[in-house]
């Protein structure tokens, strides 16, 4: 099952450390499978408040998720990243082929 990287990015600066960033970045997700599927972009918010950047990477599966940002490599360029935004890094599982809102309440019932 596929995971997912998700970075809500805020005060981005396009500098010299975010270019590094940048540049040495495909480099880090091709060993594991991770490719982008968004990358900044426009957004348009329907409800709450966001002003940022949504970045999403999908990876073959969560370990692989895991080992890339674990990585020597990745790890090794993340204070340029955090030097030129502020934001949340998370990863996710995705969900099964077929998946349906209600199959979270089978998993959340009691007993």
């Amino acid at each position: 099952m596929p995971a997912y990287g998700i970075g809500l990015l805020q005060d981005v600066t396009l500098g010299p450390r975010m270019q590094a960033y940048l540049e040495a970045l495909d480099d880090t997700l091709t060993p594991y499978g991770g490719r982008f599927l968004v990358h900044g972009g426009r957004n348009h918010v329907l409800e709450g408040e966001w002003e940022g950047q949504v970045i999403l990477l999908e990876f073959p599966d969560f370990l692989r998720a895991r080992q890339w940002y674990k990585s020597a490599e990745y790890q090794a360029i993340i204070a340029h990243r955090t030097a030129e935004s502020r934001g949340v890094i998370m990863l996710c599982n995705g969900v099964s082929p077929g998946h349906v809102a209600t199959d979270v309440l089978r998993v959340a019932a009691p007993g």
